[in-house]
């Protein structure tokens, strides 16, 4: 439902996907935080574009799907820092 009040051509369904992510969606980014180093995790806001699409890949999960969470991550961030 939240997904779908959110769907347009304006990347307002991205939004929807970091608040209700589809199990599918879940999975892959537990696969993907699974396999990044500590390093990775503490500075997950300054990996650039070619290492997540990098960690996407070893996880095997669709790298657009992990570029949004990471972003989303890094505004929620960058917003309570």
């Amino acid at each position: 439902m939240v997904r779908n009040q959110f769907a347009d051509n304006q990347g307002d369904s991205e939004l929807a996907m970091l608040v209700a992510p589809t199990l599918d969606e879940l999975e892959q980014l537990q696969k993907a935080v699974a396999i990044m180093t500590e390093d990775e995790k503490k500075q997950v806001y300054s990996l650039n574009d070619e290492q997540v699409q990098k960690i996407a890949a070893d996880a095997g999960i669709d790298p657009a799907n992990f570029a949004i969470f990471i972003n989303g991550y890094v505004l929620h961030y960058k917003r309570v820092s």
